[in-house]
């Protein structure tokens, strides 16, 4: 090429780089009463979203087209386009018009699809990055799944590749794990609330006993693969629930919802919201009872949640948050492989009891420094209490005595905050946003295991003068210390292509202050050794994390994206101080580390179809586990230790069918199907424990399948979907048959149909359904403790149904 030729190029180049931004802004207003409306979202009609009004109605961004259509957007206002020539910085006002005539609920599951794909998140929403990151949002208020139960299995239907523990039905507790991750309690994945922990204690135990009622609900957010570093080291990534936002339309609203179901099942969940002048507010009590589909498994539940905010100015908002959770459930016990095949549903333990009690608060600053920098404080805390008592032999086959119970109280206090900056500038006249974030995190944390009442009922006092022999017993304080500094950047080198690197810093201090009692006696119930043990530890350890996200974008409808990071996983004080029959601990057990990789493509077919295809990859260094070890005297135990290094990988697809579009029905109807798909291979590559290298890895399903349609016309919805889940194993050494606790062994191969339907008329909707329809016997857990230990049955067929009225 000649310099001259070189020089036309280069100025060309130079010149499609520095293209001149215009920025386009204005002020949407009511056509009758002149108010400014927020919440507008302004859409580009080929980009997407650019900007939502605020309160005073204004809205801007920047584009580098010269012709676009700008379309305005709310639920309660008329749709309003207009087609504009932007030569320099255009002023565009619109005045929007109320809706006339009330929409069918197909009609305004229409609207919501009508302008964008709204299931995925942006690139940057408020002060946190998403770029490159494998991300899943749960629509909630779309759902057809039994909200007044928080049934996992339908809720979560669209999200590739979860395993889902199923074993109550009222949905009390969220057990959620995937590509391997153990679900109990949720503890592979960060749980937060509105952006803020929720956990027991996100380093020590991070198990989440407390689940927002789906009825309360917005939005579900699943964030994979580079997420980590921003929402912490666990190799799940983050599950933030959104709860619904106060009405900004009115002073207050009203709805309540009761429902009816199987098994005597009674709920009520109640809300009130609204907004005047800079206050609003959200708040809602939820309430639930029923017997159980087991003896022995009644349950009382009272959830409180109440949302506050205040508007300073166009910059400043506070809000406040308080949630309450009490709950007391009676808990049937396990059963062994035997109890099962003879009688799922069997319960041979009625003196077995739950508790928790759980207070969360947070304080939340967000403020806006200009158009192109913002700031968040999140000040969070947590008081709770987890009490569990029963009588837990590793035979649960045994015949309770009916002498002293084990009795376990837990209490965690902890507080923390986190501060997060975004902002927006350019590189060589390409986009950019930076984060830099930091968390402080310190909790004390309490914990003792010894002998309960030989009563019946729910008594949850030590009765260690009664019993002084008994066996386990311990006693500990549990602080831990945790300071984070998080950071990610957004580099466009394209309008088409974005690469997103990031780092965590950790610094954490978990101590572990107490003692433990070793006591044996013989047949006659004489002491013949006791020792008390002091069990004093303090564990420093500092290390950074680094990740990397890519996306490429070559049209509004498609993406590819890749990602890659490294994670990190604390032992919990539950690993290393609960005394349990049915298993030991190795003394060596130490942290997990590894990381996760993701590559695939997303978007949307001229919206026919919708999809997500990717392939993932999750490489654990010391993976914990069980195995079966031999003793000297040829006894046989389950311990829990460092199993080994382990790989899995595989694939994750969902596709959604909009089969209205493509048989062309009118807009009376909606009409689509999908079927999510994860397939999976896993293997241990390397271990010092006999008889598990080339093992597969626990909890991973070969096939994990659901399927489903859903119909609509006019104020008429129905849903079906099917679920499977190819079988599983629960330990190291893939044992198939089960010891005499029934912790070990497969999990089979299960299916699971359920059917919903819903009509709504003016201020009422009617919700009713039909789960696990063909009445399939299965079982998705095997537990090592509370609520069992033992295989936990799934719930029969049930129904349910539920009455809303909005005022």
């Amino acid at each position: 090429m000649r310099l001259k030729d070189f020089k036309i190029v280069l100025i060309l180049l130079l010149s499609i780089a520095s293209q001149a931004q215009h920025k386009i802004s204005g002020i949407v207003t009511h056509t009758n009463t002149n108010q400014p409306v927020d919440q507008v979202q302004v859409y580009d009609k080929v980009s997407g979203l650019k900007a939502t009004t605020n309160a005073t109605g204004y809205y801007e961004f920047e584009t580098e087209k010269k012709n676009i259509t700008l379309v305005f957007f709310s639920y309660e206002f008329e749709v309003f386009e207009i087609p504009i020539t932007v030569t320099e910085n255009v002023v565009v006002n619109a005045k929007l018009n109320e809706l006339s005539v009330t929409l069918s609920e197909v009609e305004i599951t229409s609207r919501r699809a009508k302008v964008f794909e709204l299931s995925r998140l942006k690139d940057v929403e408020g002060t946190a990055i998403y770029a490159g990151k494998k991300t899943e949002v749960v629509l909630v208020d779309q759902s057809m799944a039994n909200l007044a139960s928080n049934n996992a299995r339908q809720l979560f239907s669209q999200v590739a590749g979860l395993n889902i523990y199923q074993n109550d039905d009222a949905g009390l507790q969220l057990n959620i794990g995937g590509r391997g991750l153990d679900p109990n309690r949720t503890a592979n994945f960060n749980t937060r609330q509105n952006g803020y922990d929720i956990s027991a204690d996100v380093l020590g135990y991070p198990e989440s006993y407390y689940t927002p009622a789906s009825e309360g609900l917005k939005e579900i957010q699943v964030i994979r693969g580079a997420a980590s570093l921003q929402y912490g080291t666990q190799f799940g990534g983050l599950i933030n629930f959104k709860m619904k936002e106060p009405n900004p339309f009115k002073t207050i609203e009203l709805i309540t919802r009761n429902t009816l179901g199987s098994n005597g099942l009674y709920t009520n969940f109640t809300s009130l919201s609204g907004t005047k002048d800079k206050f609003s507010y959200y708040t809602y009590f939820n309430y639930k009872k029923g017997d159980g589909f087991r003896p022995n498994s009644e349950f009382e539940s009272k959830n409180f949640f109440t949302h506050v905010g205040y508007k300073f100015n166009d910059k400043t908002k506070i809000t406040g948050e308080l949630t309450y959770l009490r709950y007391l459930a009676q808990q049937g016990g396990g059963l062994t492989d035997q109890m099962f095949y003879n009688d799922p549903y069997q319960s041979n333990r009625e003196r077995n009891w739950f508790q928790i009690d759980w207070l969360l608060y947070n304080l939340k600053l967000a403020h806006k420094f200009s158009d192109q920098t913002n700031f968040t404080f999140n000040f969070f805390g947590l008081n709770a209490s987890r009490n569990a008592l029963g009588f837990r032999t590793n035979r649960v086959d045994q015949i309770d005595p009916g002498s002293e119970r084990d009795l376990i109280k837990g209490d965690f206090k902890n507080f923390g905050f986190e501060t997060r900056l975004l902002s927006k500038y350019k590189v060589a006249q390409k986009d950019a946003t930076f984060l830099i974030g930091g968390k402080f995190y310190k909790a004390n944390n309490y914990q003792q295991q010894g002998p309960g009442s030989d009563g019946i009922g729910p008594n949850f006092n030590f009765y260690n003068e009664e019993f002084p022999n008994y066996s386990n017993q311990s006693q500990f304080d549990l602080p831990n210390l945790n300071i984070a500094v998080f950071g990610e950047n957004i580099f466009y080198v394209s309008d088409k292509f974005s690469v997103t690197p990031g780092f965590r810093f950790e610094y954490i201090r978990t101590q572990s202050e107490g003692f433990y009692k070793r006591i044996n006696t013989d047949a006659a119930g004489n002491v013949i050794f006791e020792e008390t043990v002091e069990d004093n530890q303090d564990f420093d350890r500092s290390f950074v994390l680094l990740g990397l996200g890519l996306s490429y974008k070559p049209t509004t409808s498609f993406e590819t994206y890749g990602n890659i990071s490294q994670n990190y996983r604390s032992v919990t004080f539950s690993d290393i101080n609960i005394n349990n029959p049915a298993f030991a601990i190795n003394p060596n057990i130490t942290d997990e580390k590894g990381f996760t990789t993701d590559l695939g493509i997303r978007g949307n077919y001229k919206s026919i179809v919708s999809y997500d295809l990717g392939v993932f990859g999750l490489f654990y260094n010391g993976r914990i586990g069980f195995v079966q070890k031999v003793l000297s005297d040829n006894r046989i135990i389950s311990e829990r230790g460092n199993v080994g290094d382990a790989i899995m990988y595989g694939v994750e697809s969902l596709f959604d069918f909009n089969l209205k579009k493509i048989i062309n029905l009118s807009n009376d109807f909606s009409f689509n199907y999908f079927i999510n798909t994860s397939i999976i291979n896993s293997e241990y590559t390397a271990s010092d424990q006999i008889g598990v290298k080339g093992n597969k890895v626990e909890f991973v399903p070969d096939l994990n399948l659901k399927t489903g349609l859903k119909f609509g016309y006019k104020n008429l919805s129905a849903s079906v979907q099917y679920t499977y889940l190819s079988q599983q194993f629960t330990d190291a050494t893939n044992s198939v048959d089960s010891d005499l606790s029934g912790v070990i062994g497969k999990i089979p191969s299960y299916d699971v149909l359920d059917l919903s339907l819903a009509y709504t008329y003016k201020r009422f909707k009617l919700e009713t359904g039909i789960n696990n329809l063909l009445n399939n016997a299965y079982f998705t857990r095997r537990a090592t403790g509370y609520p069992g230990p033992g295989i936990i049955p799934s719930a029969p067929r049930n129904w349910y149904t539920t009455l809303q009225i909005k005022i």
